[in-house]
């Protein structure tokens, strides 16, 4: 009798271990929030149940009480509690399924400083911009009291300061400072300068993600647009989009990514910038058409296995490509490498080698719903990538929808 409690205490102390261990595992695999449909209701995925307990409502505009979310406890089996989590109640979006090209002009809100540079002088080599406390990726707002809209603006100040002392405005981070930066007078080039590379702009090609008709918003890029040099995300002042047509695909390698060559097709806008963001730049569309609609499946419905990308590699005309969910995250540090793809349609392969620059924003198909967008290539094998949740994408495009109405 005394072996047989022994062989039992043994097993239970195993069985505790590894059910501590597939709830550990369970716990880390899975979402912190979940989100489910005002019209279904399910808060069922995979093997996985949701027990909801505190409930929090709000009136909508009509004055009818809805639920908002709610606490639930996560089980696996509906029975090995995992952990607890949050549920969101919303309506299920529909949107118009993107994959065009499009070409991005964006004008920053201040300077960006991509690098700081030393400056030759008769005196030796100087460094002002260093001096001032100046680092790469700070945002110059203004100088001399002018609001700073152009590199040619800085340009201008410079060389009236006559080599006085000039003030600056700048944002690190999150952080606002004044500087004082003396010009210094170029002996080679016969111009004070202040030893600073700075951005007011960018453009390029990217690909459409979706279209919201009810609020006549996209989504596109699925990351943001970012200055080379420092790094930093480009801070919006204003910008659009215009039409753009693929003409050819330089094919990625090994090392080597490749890249859709492309070329803004003229004519006018077809959309304004509202936000670039770490998950894509968002704006109005102006230019409607008759597209094929989708739901959006939240984090959770997203799985494992085959699906396909819309994207387009030549013309303007997207395309149905071939592709793999190789693994999923729930990282919220990290928005934009939600899931690992891996291309294996064999068309996209033999002409662009896999994700290419310029997919960038590509809607990825799974189940008839629109669960993400291509974000980046990997670089050592371009057949593979990353991509971010539809459901992330949305969450950003109607909280710039809501914050620019209200």
């Amino acid at each position: 009798m005394k072996n047989f409690f022994k062989i039992l205490s043994a097993f239970l102390a195993a069985l505790s271990m590894i059910t501590l261990s597939i709830c550990t595992v369970c716990a880390y695999d899975t979402p912190d929030s979940i989100t489910v449909s005002t019209k279904d209701g399910s808060s069922s995925f995979s093997s996985y149940t949701v027990s909801v307990g505190d409930i929090r409502t709000s009136d909508d505009a009509q004055g009818n009480e809805k639920i908002v979310n709610a606490s639930g406890s996560l089980k696996l089996f509906g029975a090995l509690p995992v952990k607890e989590v949050n549920v969101r109640y919303t309506d299920r979006p529909i949107v118009t399924l993107g994959g065009q090209p499009f070409g991005i002009r964006l004008y920053t809100n201040g300077l960006v400083v991509s690098k700081t540079a030393d400056v030759p002088t008769a005196q030796g080599i100087k460094k002002p911009a260093a001096l001032a406390g100046i680092q790469c990726g700070d945002i110059i707002t203004h100088a001399a009291g002018e609001k700073l809209k152009t590199n040619e603006q800085l340009m201008q100040i410079c060389e009236k300061c006559g080599g006085q002392p000039i003030l600056l405005s700048c944002i690190h981070g999150n952080e606002v400072y004044t500087t004082s930066i003396t010009p210094v007078l170029d002996s080679e080039l016969h111009l004070y300068r202040l030893g600073l590379w700075v951005r007011d702009s960018c453009a390029g090609i990217g690909t459409i993600t979706f279209i919201d008709d009810n609020t006549k918003s996209f989504a596109g890029l699925g990351h943001g647009l970012y200055d080379n040099e420092s790094g930093s995300l480009m801070p919006l002042s204003d910008g659009d989009i215009v039409p753009a047509d693929i003409l050819s695909a330089d094919k990625g390698a090994g090392g080597s990514p490749g890249s859709l060559c492309g070329v803004f097709s003229g004519g006018e806008p077809i959309g304004t910038l509202s936000a670039n963001s770490e998950c894509g730049i968002y704006g109005i569309y102006t230019d409607f058409s008759d597209g094929k609609k989708a739901e959006i499946a939240f984090r959770q419905e997203v799985t494992k296995g085959k699906a396909q990308i819309l994207s387009t590699i030549e013309g303007n005309c997207p395309e149905y490509y071939d592709i793999e969910i190789e693994d999923i995250s729930y990282d919220n540090s990290r928005p934009t490498e939600n899931m690992v793809i891996k291309v294996t349609d064999e068309k996209l392969l033999a002409k662009t080698g896999g994700i290419v620059r310029g997919m960038s924003g590509s809607p990825i198909i799974q189940n008839g719903r629109l669960i993400g967008a291509v974000t980046h290539v990997f670089v050592n094998d371009p057949s593979e990538g990353y991509a971010v949740f539809a459901e992330t994408m949305s969450d950003y495009n109607r909280n710039i929808v809501q914050k620019k109405a209200a």
